[in-house]
């Protein structure tokens, strides 16, 4: 836990106590503010209360005596409408932030020194972030991990000299920490996704933005133009820019190509990594993460042989491209974390021969941009509410069956895919969609996929569990 103690001796509202919100009270309080917490969830209020946290409705709130509104990142904060809350702090003209800028702001006050690298982007970031922690703790450093991977980042330990931190940031957390400073700050890539909080792609854009535009080293991804954009608007500023891709060569910068790492200065072409054997790092998307991995670490001085070497023993992140299990030449793939086409692209783009697992609550858009990986798919196998609007891009086009469930799916994918000559086969669940018809997560519907890979016949004998 880091005791919040910059607002030490003064009034902070808190709305939402979901996991972050909670402990970003705990935080507060342990630093010595008068913290006043609530949540539209009375289940979340009493639990609160319980744990020795002050509760009040917030709209019977003196806001002439509250010095902040600390907001949880999943309240809505300008789209599609912005939460009671945060009317009433901005009528009162109280700032609003988040458990990062809480966090930015203790690390300033304790300890500047401390390297903080914040990693955001439409997709990839989780990985990324798992990876720079691991290569890191490889070559032996002091690191906390934490954010929107998991941990929130104030539960983490406080900041030391030596200690680095690696945060994975939501454009939630962004658009709610003004002074988020990074020692190193990456953006990974941009596609559509949380428009409805955001109200358009340029205000997404811009959120993503302000990361690298306060990191004292910007890493940025360039393979969509939004993001290349970015680089361009951060090196006019004379800002320090890392370019970095996983599907182009670059002129200056980091890059992927054939399983290679390669860094490239005014044109001369040095590589530096081979990823090729390393599973938890196949496809173009994998080289942009390992591409910003590398980055960050070089941006911190530290050796590249080094660094290359630890990228070997890298488990992978659970739930996105993890192999749960080899059957002969099958490999089950769970892919949960896709939760839009965009994701589900990555993992499509990784294999050769597919039987893909699709389907839950559709976003914006479908499946229809995925057409040119359906020569990929030998089936798909369908589930959830999106099952049908899915069959009618797919018909014609890719050979398809309405499974269902996701039990029901694996069961008919394995059995077809026994069939299939192909000298290497993946079983992909790769959703393409949200979770919230079945599961009440994409963590919780991983774990379903490898229970139900786990129960498929002959699983104790032939079948070798990866994870």
């Amino acid at each position: 836990m880091i005791p919040v103690t910059t607002f030490e001796n003064r009034k902070v509202a808190l709305f939402g106590l979901g996991g972050s919100g909670l402990a970003t009270a705990h935080a507060l309080k342990d630093g010595g503010a008068d913290v006043v917490c609530f949540d539209d969830n009375d289940e979340r209020v009493a639990q609160a209360a319980k744990e020795g946290l002050q509760t009040q409705d917030l709209r019977a709130l003196d806001w002439s005596a509250v010095d902040a509104l600390a907001l949880a990142p999943g309240v809505p904060l300008t789209h599609p409408v912005p939460h009671w809350s945060v009317d009433l702090a901005r009528d009162a003209g109280v700032e609003i932030i988040g458990d990062v800028e809480l966090f930015c702001r203790e690390r300033r006050k304790l300890c500047p020194s401390a390297p903080l690298i914040a990693i955001t982007g439409t997709n990839g970031k989780s990985t990324t972030t798992a990876l720079i922690a691991h290569l890191l703790k490889e070559l032996g450093l002091d690191v906390e991990i934490g954010g929107n991977i998991g941990t929130p980042v104030l539960q983490l330990e406080p900041p030391q000299p030596g200690r680095h931190y690696v945060v994975e940031c939501s454009s939630y957390q962004i658009d709610l920490a003004p002074t988020l400073d990074a020692t190193v700050g990456i953006h990974m890539n941009l596609s559509p996704d949380h428009l409805d909080r955001h109200g358009s792609m340029d205000n997404y854009a811009a959120i993503k933005e302000r990361l690298v535009a306060g990191a004292k080293v910007a890493i940025v991804g360039v393979d969509d133009r939004l993001s290349s954009a970015i680089a361009d608007r951060l090196e006019l500023a004379r800002k320090p820019v890392c370019r970095i891709a996983g599907e182009k060569e670059l002129t200056n910068g980091i890059y992927a190509c054939h399983g290679r790492l390669i860094e490239a200065h005014d044109g001369t072409q040095i590589e530096v990594a081979l990823l090729g054997g390393i599973d938890s790092l196949r496809g173009d998307h994998n080289g942009q993460n390992a591409a910003a991995a590398f980055a960050a670490l070089r941006a911190l001085e530290l050796p590249a042989a080094r660094i290359a070497e630890a990228m070997k023993s890298f488990p992978g992140l659970h739930h996105r491209m993890e192999v749960v299990a080899k059957k002969g030449r099958i490999l089950f793939i769970n892919d949960s974390k896709a939760t839009n086409a965009d994701a589900a692209a990555r993992a499509l783009a990784s294999f050769d021969r597919i039987y893909w697992i699709a389907g839950g609550r559709a976003k914006d858009g479908g499946i229809s941009s995925l057409d040119e990986y359906f020569p990929r798919i030998a089936k798909t196998f369908l589930i959830g509410e999106a099952a049908q609007a899915f069959a009618k891009t797919l018909d014609g086009r890719v050979p398809y069956k309405v499974s269902g469930t996701l039990m029901q799916a694996v069961k008919d994918a394995a059995a077809e895919a026994a069939e299939d000559g192909a000298e290497e086969i993946a079983i992909l669940l790769s959703p393409a969609c949200a979770s919230f018809d079945q599961f009440p997560n994409f963590e919780l519907r991983g774990a379903a996929f490898v229970d139900a890979v786990r129960a498929l016949p002959d699983a104790g004998d032939s079948q070798e569990e990866v994870a």
